[in-house]
């Protein structure tokens, strides 16, 4: 059976999509708001994530921590959020029963956060000490240097955290006009999914979010799209491992091609199947762990690559990884393994829809970031109409040596080794 849903709108513009799963045991509700790192300036970057711990530390109706988990948890659901480069999502998931509360917790922290000036202090050191962990993770940091390596000194090759200086900076009066700037209704999507209906959440939206104002909200800065100067960049600790992060600029969320590119991306590096996989790994041994992924934001994309190596193998594991990038520019994939890649993609997609909480996650993100959400059956329909052709003239696109873009955390190179290694 086709997965459905239906989209509604409060008079406030607040978007609401609901999608019903009827067998279930539960509902999954999300509130996804338009704002990520993205969004913030240098001095208040890291902003939208600190935001979304505070969110968790008190709202009007339950004034604490412990308030809001024991509402839901007490209930038998789950809540968590994250942030994004272009938005954050506020989530639970509780037995169908239980919507209503669930939605009344979510709505009351997203709209009336206490913000409480001491709960911020207290939450500051929290907030670093991820900043830290991530940090102290080679793999991790790692891809944080791609980011900024990739993108440059401007917003969307920011950290999504922030640094410890800018967490520390930011003052009670920054959460109170961002959540008064961004979390207005003509900003925000409500998804649900689960066993409940439209006309039901239509009805708990309209009572929870209803009297929310709209106002206009800013644009966030568009993406420079030149390759930076400084696109290698190494930092040099001494572990056992180099951790290997190399990257293109790719694709933006509507860009045609973003079919070919996730064909291309599935023959390249996802699965034991993959090039990366057979020929860095299984062929010369040079990696453990290797793989490929692809990013994509309102105006540019990714296609990044990671690898953990022995200091020794790490200019032989990048020779090998670019070999196989550039090969998709220079010769047709066979017609075997673009069909492999198509199942392969075509299967994961499907699977990744198993869940009332990845279903509402799908379209609320989609309604959000496009004001559109594509059917399931639509996209399984243009990754299977995917040619060798196509895989080739996007490969052709979007791969040249100038654009590539390099981070290692750990032995083996230099800047300038590297530097001179992706351009040759």
């Amino acid at each position: 059976m086709a997965l459905s849903w239906q989209i509604g709108e409060l008079a406030n513009g607040l978007r609401v999509v609901t999608t019903p799963v009827p067998t279930a045991q539960s509902v999954s509700v999300n509130v996804f708001v338009g704002v990520g790192s993205r969004a913030e300036d240098r001095r208040r970057n890291g902003l939208s994530h600190y935001l979304e711990h505070m969110l968790f530390k008190g709202s009007e109706k339950r004034p604490s921590t412990m308030a809001i988990a024991e509402a839901i948890e007490g209930a038998g659901g789950i809540l968590n959020a994250y942030t994004a480069k272009e938005f954050t999502c506020y989530l639970n998931q509780v037995p169908y029963d239980r919507f209503e509360l669930a939605l009344d917790v979510l709505a009351d922290m997203v709209v009336c956060p206490l913000l409480d000036a001491a709960e911020i202090e207290r939450e500051r050191t929290v907030v670093q000490q991820e900043i830290k962990r991530a940090y102290d993770q080679p793999g991790a940091w790692a891809s944080e240097l791609l980011s900024r390596a990739s993108y440059g000194d401007q917003p969307v090759g920011w950290s999504i955290a922030g640094t410890e200086e800018t967490v520390g900076a930011l003052r009670r009066e920054d959460f109170v006009d961002h959540v008064q700037t961004w979390h207005v209704p003509n900003n925000m999507v409500l998804s649900v999914a689960g066993n409940t209906d439209h006309e039901r959440v239509m009805d708990g939206a309209a009572r929870h979010l209803g009297a929310l104002g709209r106002r206009p909200v800013p644009d966030f800065e568009p993406a420079r799209p030149e390759v930076p100067q400084e696109r290698v960049l190494v930092e040099k600790r001494e572990i056992a491992q180099s951790n290997l992060a190399l990257a293109l600029r790719a694709l933006s969320r509507t860009d045609p091609d973003r079919y070919s590119l996730m064909i291309l991306n599935t023959v390249l590096g996802r699965g034991m199947s993959s090039r990366l996989f057979k020929e860095v790994r299984e062929r010369r041994g040079l990696a453990y762990a290797v793989g490929s992924g692809v990013s994509r934001h309102r105006d540019t994309g990714l296609l990044s690559i990671s690898a953990g190596v022995s200091p020794e193998k790490l200019r032989d594991a990048s020779q090998v990884i670019l070999e196989e990038v550039f090969k998709l520019s220079e010769e047709p994939v066979p017609a075997e393994e673009l069909a492999r890649a198509r199942d392969y993609a075509v299967g994961t997609f499907r699977l990744s829809l198993e869940t009332p909480m990845a279903l509402a996650q799908r379209v609320g993100e989609n309604l959000l970031t496009t004001g559109e959400i594509e059917p399931v059956e639509e996209v399984v329909a243009k990754l299977e109409a995917v040619t060798d052709d196509d895989v080739t003239a996007v490969a052709r696109r979007l791969f040249h040596r100038d654009g590539v873009s390099a981070a290692v955390v750990g032995p083996g190179a230099s800047e300038e080794e590297m530097a001179a290694l992706i351009a040759a």
